[in-house]
Parts: structure tokens; C-alpha cells; sequence
């Protein structure tokens, strides 16, 4: 699964050959309810064995278009991790303070410390995406950016934080679908911004934006995954399995206690 959806660092790709239909093998969401349960359940252990070694962190980045599906993922996908050693940061427009620093100053102190799941609702691609789209910045800015990002992602890997990139994929129809229902559902109507009909008709200059960061911005330490979004069931279960193989593949270890465990033959009453 993480070779089908991820984009290499030497690929240049185009949006529309990739399905936000795509299901794989998987049929239908009682298919993949068994694997997405014990997937939660090994991110959970996984967590815990995180937080214990304190060596590394993982930074988990989602975008999307309006509607696709950002909250969601954090709430299915996560679900019952430790809320101690987890942490989520969503990006809004940026404050005067943070406009008067550069363009990566608020982004680089949400970055999680050592033991810690970071969890990004937007991120520091909204300053090559909305800005880009809004022609508040230029190409030559964006292309400037691009390095700058890259250099940023390179210095946490170097710090041990281990970064994994998320495009919640899904089709123009689909959007219309899910913004139809925040306006017809009274207990959704908190969800839908006016504004997100103006950006809808800015769709084909976001996926072009995207597209130019997956060619720029996905690096072998940094890498983006293009996940098909339309079956809200198997995004969770994609981006689920892929944090997990993930995970897996930093062999973390428990400390070893730094006393003697043998000296102490019992808890005293």
C-alpha cells in the first residue's frame, strides 16, 4: 500500500492519474473492518513504545481540498491514542506576530519533541497552495519555498523526526456531495464556511498548486502519500496501515532501566 500511493522523490506525477475511487482489494467497508481494528490497535502499542524510547518523534502532515476529509482521518484513524504523548495543531491564517517572522517560524515550534505523535491539520504548505492560488506570492516565491521546505523537512529528519505527508484525495464531485450535506444537515451547518464555494471555483488551480508541491516537496526522508478519499472507509484504513508499516520499520526498542532491577526483590508494604 505505501508503494501505490506514494509519490517517489525522482517522479514527476500528474493528479489525474490517480483514483480517489481506489479501493484496492477491498470491496466494501465490512472487508477492511477487521484490519483497520488491529491496525489501531498495533498504532496504539507502537505509540506507547515511542513515547518510552524518547529517541525519536513522528510528525503525521494532512492536506486536502475543503470537505476532504482532514478531520475525519484525525478522528477515525487515531482513535484511542494516548492523548499525553499526542498532539494536534491546525493552521489557520497566520497572526501579525507570525507574519512578522518568516514564513516557517510558526510551523517549526509545533514540530513534536522526541517521544511525541505531532498530527498537522494544514501545514506550511498552505504558504505554496492558497497563497500561490491567490497570486499573493509569484512562481519565482513559490519555487523559492519549495527549497526552503525542503531544507526545513531535511533538518527534522536529521533531528529524528520521522515525517509523513498525507493528500486526502478526492474527486470535484465528491466535494459538491459533502458541502451539499453541511448545508442540508442543521448539525452540520457549523462545518460549512461561504467561503468554501468561492475556493471550490479555484479547484483546477489547487489541484495544479498540489501538483507542483508532490513534484517539488516529495524527498526520500520526506515523502507525500496521494490517498484516494472518496470511500471515507478506506482513507482511514490506507493512511492507518501506512503510519503503522511506518512505524514498524524504526525497530524502536524499550529503555533498559538505569538501575539495578535485581537488587529489588520486592515492593515493600
Amino acid at each position: 500500500m505505501i508503494k501505490k500511493f506514494k509519490v517517489g522523490h525522482e517522479d514527476k506525477i500528474a493528479i489525474k492519474d490517480f483514483d480517489p475511487d481506489e479501493t484496492l482489494d477491498y470491496k466494501s467497508p465490512d472487508d477492511a473492518r477487521e484490519d483497520f481494528k488491529n491496525l489501531n490497535l498495533k498504532m496504539i502499542d507502537l505509540q506507547e513504545l515511542l513515547y518510552a524510547e524518547k529517541k525519536r518523534s513522528l510528525l503525521i502532515i494532512f492536506q486536502a481540498m475543503d470537505a476532504g476529509g482532514k478531520d475525519g482521518t484525525i478522528k477515525h484513524v487515531m482513535r484511542g491514542l494516548n492523548p499525553q504523548s499526542c498532539t494536534v495543531y491546525s493552521f489557520k491564517a497566520p497572526t501579525d506576530e507570525e507574519k512578522a517572522h518568516d514564513f516557517l517560524w510558526r510551523v517549526h515550534k509545533q514540530v513534536p519533541a522526541h517521544g511525541m505523535i505531532g498530527i498537522f491539520n494544514r501545514s506550511h504548505y498552505e504558504e505554496v497552495l492558497i497563497t500561490r492560488v491567490h497570486q499573493w506570492i509569484d512562481d519565482d516565491t513559490a519555487k523559492h519555498r519549495f527549497k526552503r521546505i525542503n531544507e526545513f523537512e531535511e533538518l527534522l529528519s536529521e533531528n529524528n523526526v520521522t515525517i509523513l505527508k498525507f493528500f486526502l484525495h478526492i474527486s470535484k464531485d465528491e466535494q459538491r456531495k459533502r458541502l451539499q450535506e453541511r448545508l442540508d444537515d442543521k448539525e452540520k451547518h457549523w462545518k460549512f464556511d461561504p467561503a468554501d464555494i468561492k475556493e471550490r471555483a479555484l479547484w483546477h488551480d489547487y489541484q495544479k498548486a498540489y501538483e507542483d508541491v508532490f513534484n517539488h516537496c516529495s524527498t526520500k526522508h520526506a515523502p507525500w502519500y496521494i490517498i484516494p478519499s472518496n470511500k471515507k472507509w478506506f482513507r482511514n484504513l490506507a493512511v492507518a496501515k501506512i503510519i503503522v508499516q511506518r512505524m514498524e520499520e524504526l525497530d524502536m526498542k524499550y529503555p533498559k532501566p538505569t538501575y539495578d532491577i535485581h537488587a529489588i526483590k520486592e515492593i515493600p508494604e
